[in-house]
């Protein structure tokens, strides 16, 4: 026969929220058994109401059938609550033996601890005896559990490894050490809990219930985090904490300040009230949070989960008599990433003194990213995920598909300063021994959502350029190798129609362009545009009309280098240095779509 008695706090679906007294109750009997097992006075009435009356919170109606002092009584049970730091209880009866004028009752008790422990699941006894007619529990602290004695309480004993850091390919931190202020308690020494967390409360904004339960289920010896700040937030309200009675400051050092990437590492903040209710469990009052990057991203690895012993203390000397129930939680671990330190260093000064810039460097056999460094972009809102369109760096990927096609590389080409393709006209600035003053490129009713530098009115594309003649204004011939290694647009357009769409298409997959690889932080894979006429394709050719990432050229460049392209750019562990990389760099202002660079390109 089973009988079971449920309550669960409202407000409570993970974690330590804010919790309220018992929402609901249900409780299941089969009469007909009962009958048939119990005479009257039944063991079975006594038993389900001092359970369903511990559980519910009804303590009164448990103290009543107990042989115990009913204040007594009533005030242990409540002490289990605010001990355990409780957030449900559920009791099963597993069985009721009588001899004579005795009866024992066994039961199975499941203990919310919430933190998303598990739940502590114990096996109890009720001795009952005959009082006056009646059957009543035989009182006694083994009634609660049966390793709890007299003159002993429970507590719990959260543990926690600390945050830890993310590293570089060779282990070392990407973040340097911070120093972070530790508000909290010793419960011992503390003489009115309430009003501390009420005052500290009042200064911080976390509620008032969650911090003194966590001081009323702690060891009252050991020392309580309640509230941590980073150095800013404690220099403003330093003055208001120390004027807490009872309230102590403890420093600890957290790898949470970020090296270069920064972007990319991210930053970490204590919880605050409003992270705490968003979080529940097991991120506490005390814990720290990544904001962004890889310290968002990796959060949980980062920092584990905490770890919960159930113990039980001597009341007159604090010390630990047992340990009831254990759960480690989870293991901290650092994140390992690809990034080269002494590389990382060198980009961040390649890029110090230039323009608008995002620059990206991979090792060409794996793919892996050594360095992100930008100037006036965000590293990985625009050098992983931004959207570029891809200029004549894209030239390599279209020369993949122009050979697979059999276009010849020796093959004699002109390289105008001007050609219209399908209806739409490229310009070539710069060519050999040949500059124009003025320059632009028109595409009749172009679409200003896929052409760079598209007026969002007619539709047209424009771009200019700057120089003195030093010949006079001529066509210029080479070879479509010559084409490709200067950049020459207007030539490199007009192969355009030596090439199928979906050729294109199939190298532009082949690099990766477009692919399904996914990084823990935001990225962006390219996209190529729908290539329906000649137009279009000799956009694609040049670039125009292609998206990607600066990210996305680097690998371009890197499976140039290699002969493949590796789709795991970023590496769970971290290996042995490795000879430099290839990189990629944008630059802003983006050039004009006629010129031979564009924001992003790929630098060998």
């Amino acid at each position: 026969m089973i009988v079971s008695a449920v309550v669960r706090r409202a407000g409570r679906a993970v974690g330590r929220g804010r919790r309220t007294v018992a929402a609901a109750l249900t409780f299941a009997v089969t009469a007909p058994m009962l009958s048939a097992c119990f005479e009257e006075p039944t063991a079975h009435q006594a038993v389900r109401d001092f359970l369903v009356g511990w559980q519910s919170g009804d303590y009164t109606l448990a103290a009543r059938r107990t042989d115990g002092d009913p204040k007594a009584v009533a005030k242990a049970l409540a002490d289990v609550r605010l001990q355990l730091d409780a957030a449900s209880f559920r009791f099963n009866l597993t069985g009721i033996t009588r001899q004579g004028n005795a009866s024992t009752a066994g039961f199975r008790a499941e203990v919310d601890l919430g933190e998303n422990n598990p739940l502590w699941v114990y096996d109890g006894k009720l001795p009952l005896h005959l009082v006056g007619g009646e059957w009543k529990v035989r009182w006694s602290p083994s009634v609660l559990h049966p390793q709890l004695k007299e003159g002993q309480r429970f507590a719990v004993d959260p543990t926690s490894d600390g945050r830890q850091p993310v590293v570089d390919r060779n282990g070392d931190p990407l973040q340097r050490n911070a120093t972070l202020y530790v508000a909290g308690v010793t419960p011992a020494t503390v003489k009115d809990a309430a009003r501390v967390c009420e005052e500290l409360s009042r200064v911080t904004g976390f509620a008032q219930d969650r911090l003194l339960s966590r001081i009323q289920s702690a060891p009252p010896s050991s020392f309580v985090p309640l509230v941590t700040f980073g150095r800013r937030k404690f220099a403003q309200l330093q003055a208001k904490l120390e004027a807490i009675d009872g309230i102590k400051i403890d420093t600890q050092e957290e790898p949470v300040a970020p090296d270069a990437p920064r972007q990319i590492v991210g930053t970490v903040s204590a919880v605050t009230p409003e992270s705490e209710q968003q979080l529940g469990g097991p991120q506490r009052a005390g814990d720290s949070i990544g904001l962004n990057g890889l310290q968002k991203a990796y959060q949980d690895q980062l920092t584990g989960a905490t770890g919960t012993r159930v113990i039980t203390l001597d009341l007159k000397t604090d010390q630990e008599v047992a340990e009831l129930a254990k759960w480690p939680g989870r293991a901290t671990a650092s994140v390992a990433t690809t990034i080269d330190s002494r590389l990382q260093q060198a980009a961040e000064l390649a890029v110090a003194g230039t323009r608008p810039v995002a620059l990206v460097a991979v090792k060409a056999s794996t793919g892996e990213i050594y360095a992100v460094a930008t100037k006036d972009y965000h590293q990985e809102k625009d050098a992983l995920a931004g959207k570029f369109p891809a200029g004549s760096a894209f030239s390599v990927v279209a020369a993949d598909a122009m050979l697979k096609a059999g276009v010849d590389p020796k093959q004699k080409v002109p390289c105008p300063p001007q050609r219209t393709v399908g209806g739409a006209r490229f310009q070539q600035p710069t060519i050999p021994g040949q500059t124009t003053t003025t320059g632009q490129t028109t595409t009749p009713n172009a679409d200003p959502n896929s052409t760079p530098n598209a007026d969002p009115n007619t539709g047209q594309t424009t771009g200019q350029t700057t120089g003195q003649t030093t010949q006079s204004a001529r066509t210029a011939s080479t070879t479509v190798r010559g084409a490709f290694a200067m950049g020459c647009v207007t030539a490199l357009a007009a192969m355009a129609r030596r090439v199928d769409a979906s050729a294109l298409a199939a190298s532009a997959a082949a690099y990766g362009i477009g692919s399904k690889w996914q990084l823990p932080l935001r990225s962006y894979t390219g996209q190529m545009p729908k290539m329906l006429t000649d137009a279009g394709k000799a956009k694609a050719v040049v670039g125009q009309n292609v998206k990607v990432s600066p990210l996305t050229m680097a690998l371009v460049a890197g499976a140039v280098k290699s002969g493949t392209w590796h789709p795991r750019p970023w590496s769970p562990h971290p290996r042995p240095p490795t000879p430099p990389p290839r990189s990629s760099r944008s630059s802003s202002p983006p050039p004009s779509a006629s010129t031979p660079r564009s924001s992003p390109s790929s630098a060998p």
